[in-house]
């Protein structure tokens, strides 16, 4: 089974420096309050900016959910993170069935920046690989997701 994988890009007005930042290091500021997996209501979304760095969540009550982590990271070039979130909404913590997303940061001038995002590998989840692609590529996925990533970027 291979699975298309999803692209989505979006322009920023600003620089490709603090496109990257604002996706990476704020990330807390634009991620939406109610995409979490925990039970308890999100307090902070959080990407440790490094590489092996880990890309989770910490709900209300202090609990820590963990999405994936950082598998590459090139400032400000790009940054690649594996998902771990499977097509049941709940976290295999075994890499090996992580699919992966990749987000580049193109300047197109000084003032504008094409962020570009593909999430593939989907098949890596198993059965559940399917429900992954279709929860990502709907309407709350990574189109959704960028749009409020470049409207604080661009802030």
């Amino acid at each position: 089974m291979t699975l298309e994988p999803i692209r989505r890009s979006v322009t920023v007005a600003c620089s490709r420096e603090h496109a990257f930042k604002t996706y990476t290091e704020a990330f807390d500021s634009w991620w939406p309050r109610q995409h979490h997996i925990g039970a308890g209501d999100l307090a902070e979304a959080v990407l440790e900016p490094k590489p092996g760095g880990r890309w989770y969540e910490r709900t209300v009550d202090g609990a820590e959910c963990q999405w994936g982590e950082v598998l590459v990271w090139e400032p400000p070039a790009r940054v690649v993170l594996s998902w771990r979130i499977d097509g049941d909404w709940k976290i295999n913590p075994d890499p090996a069935y992580a699919s992966e997303i990749e987000v580049r940061f193109i300047e197109e001038g000084p003032r504008s920046t094409r962020v570009e995002l593909e999430h593939r590998d989907f098949e890596r989840h198993g059965e559940t690989g399917p429900k992954v692609r279709e929860g990502v590529s709907g309407d709350g996925g990574h189109g959704a997701l960028l749009k409020l990533f470049a409207e604080k970027a661009a802030a």
